[in-house]
């Protein structure tokens, strides 16, 4: 989850596209970005507040899925020793970003 400025949607975009690309490179078998389009202020806690989106930002939702643990892990060590976009601005405060890994509890794509 990450607030990015509405302005920068193509930037964030373009950006995604070729991370995305790397992801897959490095053993990630799906990889989803997601514009918010319904995300609404909630009485206790939201989308918004969590990555403290500002007046002009909008919540994006990315997803990638790995084949299991380890190929994540090797992924996104090899995504942190190797590439260049680390150096690259980003369109959005990184700072405002959060992430985590999930083991699947219930799939219904397999049944």
């Amino acid at each position: 989850m990450v607030p990015v400025p509405s302005e920068k949607k193509a930037d964030y975009l373009a950006l995604a596209q070729r991370m995305a690309g790397k992801f897959k490179e490095y053993g990630a078998v799906r990889v989803l970005e997601a514009w918010g389009d319904d995300v609404p202020n909630g009485e206790v806690t939201d989308y918004r507040r969590a990555v403290r989106a500002e007046d002009g930002e909008e919540v994006v939702y990315s997803y990638i899925q790995w084949p299991d643990k380890a190929t994540r892990d090797a992924g996104w060590a090899r995504m942190m020793a190797e590439d260049p976009e680390q150096s690259t601005p980003m369109p959005f405060d990184g700072k405002r970003m959060f992430w985590g890994g999930f083991r699947p509890i219930l799939d219904t794509a397999a049944e």
